[in-house]
Formats: C-alpha cells, sequence, structure tokens
C-alpha cells in the first residue's frame, strides 16, 4: 500500500492524500488552495489524479482548504462516493454552493473590468484618448443590469467575439450541486466499507462540527494495515463540540502511518478557558473609546465559537448588551445545521444553555443579516455595535466593506480571532496592526490596498489566539501522548514548512519516527 502526499504538504490549504492499493485509489479531501490568486488559480486548476481511476473520497470536514476541489473530481467522470460524518454532508452542501458563487462572481467581476477597459479603448477619442461621460454611461448600461447587477451575457459575448482574455471559474454552482449527490454520511464510530478489504471509522477531531479523524484499515495480500488521518485536530475545551478523541476501539489503535496536521507545529494559543475574559476587555476597552468591534471570522465554526460567547457575556451582563450583527448569508445557513447537530454538543452546552431551553445562538440583541441592501445599512451605522463577517481572512466578501469603513477609525478595533494564512489581506492586516502597534502607534499609519484602493490602517488590531479551531504545540503532543494509539510512523501535513519541521524534530527528539513529506511524496507501508 502507497500514501502519496498531493497538498496541503509544507503548508496550509489544499489538503489531498492518496491511498493506493492493488485494488483501490482512496483520495483524503480534496482541497482547494487559498492564496495568491495567480498562484493558487494555477494550482487549483490542475488535479494531480485522474478522476477516473479515483475509487472514493473520505472527506476529514467541510472547510473549502480540505472539500473545496471535489466537484472538479466529481465532473470528471467519477464514479465513486464520498463517504463522511453528516454534519459534514450537511455543511458541505452550503459551503461548496458559496464556493461556486463566490468563483463566479469574481470571474464575473474581473470579465466586467476586462471588457469595459476594451470597450472605453474602442470609444476613446482618437485626439484626446478620453472617453466622454454620454459613452461611459452608454458602456456601464451595457454591461450591467439595473446599475449593479452584472450582464454575464453580454460581458462573455463581448470577450468571446474579440478574443479577450477572460477568466472562469473552477466550476460553476450547478456542478456543485451535482457533487453534494455523490455525499454519504455517517455517524462518528461506525465501520464504513470505503474500497475491497479497505474499511474507515470516524472519530470526532473535535475541530468544528462534523470535522473527523479517519482511521482506514486494510487487509491486502493476507496482511493487515491501518492508516489515520487527523485531517484538522481541534482544541481541548472549546466551546459547543466535544474535545478530540483520545480513545479508540480496540481493532483501530495499532497505525502503521498517522497524517497528523501540523499548523500550529511550534506556537501556543492563550488558554481557552481565558477567551470570555479577553474577549470581554476586548469589547469594553472599545466601547470606552466611542467605537465598534469588526471580526472577520470563517462562517463555519469561528462564527458560532463567537456568538456562543457573547451570549454567555450577555447573560451574564458582563459586557454593554450593544447590537450584533452577523453579515453572511452562509454563517445564517451553518448556524442553523449546528442546530440540527446537537448530538455532537459538549457536556457545557447542554448545562449552559439547551438545559436551561435557551438556543446557544439565539438572544435579543444578535441580528443575522442576510440581503446586500440590508448589509450595506449596517456598514453605515454611527451607533456603536459588534459586526461579524466573512471572509475569514479578509480575501472576499462583505467583510472588505466593513473593513473600508471602519479601518480609518482609531476607535474601532479589528479582532482578528483565527489563522490568517501567508499572502492573504487578513496576514498583513495582523502583521501590519502589529507593527504600528509595537512602535506606539506613532507616525503615519500603514497603508493597506483592498477593493483597489489603499486605506490608512487607524483601527487597533487586537489578536486573541484561543479562538482558533487548531490544536497548538501542546494540545498536538497531548493528543499524542495520552490517546491510546500506538504508533509506528507519523507524517506531518497541514503547515507552513516551519511549523512542520519544528514539531517534527520536537517528536524526533522523544523518540518519534517522524517524516515531513514534500508534495508528491510516495510513502510504501510494507
Amino acid at each position: 500500500m502507497d500514501i502519496t502526499f498531493y497538498g496541503a504538504v509544507r503548508e496550509v490549504t489544499g489538503s489531498m492524500h492518496l491511498i493506493s492499493t492493488e485494488n483501490d485509489r482512496v483520495l483524503l479531501d480534496c482541497g482547494m488552495f487559498q492564496g495568491r490568486r495567480k498562484e493558487s488559480e494555477q494550482k487549483n486548476r490542475v488535479l494531480p489524479i485522474d478522476p477516473r481511476i479515483i475509487t472514493n473520497i473520505v472527506l476529514s470536514h467541510a472547510h473549502i482548504d480540505h472539500s473545496g476541489r471535489i466537484p472538479l473530481v466529481t465532473n470528471g467522470d467519477f464514479h465513486g462516493n464520498i463517504f463522511t460524518t453528516r454534519a459534514t454532508m450537511d455543511a458541505s452542501e452550503y459551503l461548496l454552493l458559496d464556493s461556486a458563487h463566490i468563483q463566479e462572481s469574481d470571474a464575473g467581476y474581473l470579465n466586467y473590468k476586462t471588457a469595459r477597459a476594451f470597450m472605453y479603448q474602442q470609444k476613446a477619442s482618437p485626439r484626446t484618448q478620453k472617453v466622454t461621460k454620454r459613452e461611459l454611461n452608454n458602456v456601464k448600461s451595457l454591461l450591467k443590469k439595473n446599475r449593479n447587477k452584472l450582464n454575464v451575457k453580454a460581458i462573455n459575448d463581448l470577450i468571446d467575439k474579440y478574443h479577450l482574455e477572460g477568466v472562469r471559474s473552477l466550476y460553476t454552482t450547478k456542478e456543485a450541486q451535482q457533487a453534494l449527490k455523490f455525499f454519504d454520511g455517517y455517524p462518528y464510530c461506525h465501520p464504513i466499507t470505503i474500497g475491497r478489504d479497505m474499511v474507515c471509522t470516524f472519530y470526532d477531531a473535535g475541530h468544528i462540527l462534523g470535522s473527523a479523524i479517519s482511521v482506514i484499515r486494510v487487509n491486502e495480500n493476507g496482511r493487515s494495515c491501518a492508516i489515520g488521518y487527523t485531517g484538522d485536530l481541534g482544541r481541548f475545551e472549546s466551546p459547543i463540540i466535544k474535545d478530540p478523541t483520545l480513545v479508540f476501539s480496540e481493532e483501530d489503535r495499532n497505525l502503521d502511518l498517522l497524517i497528523m496536521e501540523s499548523t500550529y507545529g511550534d506556537r501556543f494559543h492563550d488558554p481557552v478557558r481565558d477567551l470570555r475574559d479577553q474577549l470581554k476587555q476586548v469589547i469594553n476597552d472599545t466601547i470606552e473609546r466611542g467605537g465598534s468591534v469588526v471580526i472577520p471570522s470563517f462562517a463555519f465554526g469561528r462564527t458560532q465559537e463567537l456568538v456562543y460567547v457573547l451570549h454567555e457575556l450577555y447573560n451574564a451582563g458582563e459586557v454593554p448588551r450593544l447590537p450584533v450583527y452577523v453579515d453572511s448569508p452562509l454563517a445564517s445557513n451553518l448556524t442553523r445545521v449546528f442546530g440540527e447537530h446537537m448530538e455532537v454538543y459538549d457536556r457545557e452546552t447542554h448545562e449552559t444553555f439547551l438545559d436551561r431551553g435557551e438556543n446557544p445562538f439565539s438572544f435579543e440583541q444578535i441580528r443575522f443579516v442576510e440581503s446586500v441592501e440590508e448589509s450595506m445599512v449596517v456598514m453605515r451605522e454611527r451607533k456603536q455595535h459588534i459586526i461579524i463577517a466573512a471572509s475569514g481572512m479578509c480575501e472576499a466578501g462583505r467583510i472588505l466593506h466593513h473593513l473600508r469603513y471602519k479601518i480609518h477609525n482609531p476607535r474601532n478595533t479589528i479582532l482578528i480571532v483565527g489563522y490568517m494564512a501567508a499572502h492573504t489581506l487578513g496576514r498583513r492586516l495582523l502583521e501590519q496592526g502589529e507593527k504600528y502597534e509595537e512602535s506606539g502607534r506613532s507616525g503615519p499609519p500603514p497603508m493597506l490596498k483592498f477593493l483597489n484602493k489603499e486605506y490608512p490602517l487607524q483601527a487597533r488590531v487586537v489578536k486573541l489566539g484561543g479562538f482558533s479551531a487548531h490544536a497548538d504545540k501542546n494540545e498536538l503532543l497531548h493528543f499524542l501522548k495520552e490517546s491510546n494509539l500506538n504508533i509506528k510512523k507519523i507524517a506531518l501535513v497541514h503547515g507552513e514548512e516551519e511549523q512542520s519541521l519544528s514539531l517534527a524534530q520536537h517528536l524526533k527528539d522523544e523518540g518519534l519516527t517522524v517524516m515531513v513529506p514534500h508534495s508528491g511524496e510516495t510513502v510504501h507501508i510494507k
């Protein structure tokens, strides 16, 4: 049996690993690369494996960096199934459709700019090289409907007719909908046949709702072997969902190889128990300055944790009850998915809310913003408030417009509550904000470019590391030491190179056999 590592090796996005036997090829995750547009585009377009030879896919959880390229597989003559947990199957419906919508919207906007620039050039005066206001309006009326909506057909027709360099989405909404038909959801601790003489069992990974550690047992040529895959491993004592599994069934304990994430392989989070007090401090400090709190947040997992903790603080009267806006239709839908899977909630959630007849994600001051029109009203809100908006890394979505309105005001706080990958606006925001604070906020503020314009970063930038959904170094070590797994070899993935290498060295010093694979590298299990 061979394991080939194709994605999220020495980096944190694009998870994809292939188990190959004489009879089957099973893919562990099929994630999308995220980061610089051009580089991500090149990586995402080309699948390293022909979909026709893939037997099945095992999906660890619904985050797009683990699931986002599934429609490329299912659109390519794939005839297998996608095995995952029930909660992940339900969440994937919203996340994959949202991914397709974002891609189509981005492609439409970029094509609009290309078509508009071409038409401006055609309409420009030969003498002045300028376009009259009337011609500008004519071009816009041709390429747009009702001022704001793009006329996609007219734009694409223009690009095709004049052979302009257009952009196309990785997949369409229709193709994402088709992909969902391949999903099969299963409960935890329930063995599933995923290939000839190949069985998979899911255990709770504690990362997000439905996230799973997969243990795959294979019988080949009269010999049995087992592979463990953590997917993304969560934190211990986080709110809402249960902790990562430490007790595995007897038949799944002995692993020939554990493929383990290492996002924070050399970093440490604030204790989970301190989160509530830290969030309370940030809110109260911002209110005292007369500002509002802007929180870029992943729609799935992080948003629900924030709402949960805010609900606790409001119930306890520890912060003023400002309006809380969750400006993400995706987050609204996924919060409903949380409400449908109470079987995976931890004991504390039952005691704090459910046993008292309360919904953890609903209270008087919260409002889920759906329409663009509502979002625009919230953007211009002058009264103090808390806004939670996607995307979590500030690469797209409504958070960009809230930042546009709030970033220049030193009374406001931009609260970072999650991992920001390299080359994202979120990472630049965090790094520049921290550097400005370290300088005592002296001199001109750093300038950040987004939405085709530069903005001064005068708002306070605060990071709360405890909200991370990924285990830190101590928690990764806790999982390895305290679980009842017997592991022959560990392959560290899903971490920037220095994080994976640092953790690998630490584990080697403790006597474990560890590797940090390169993209395309194969490990043979004898």
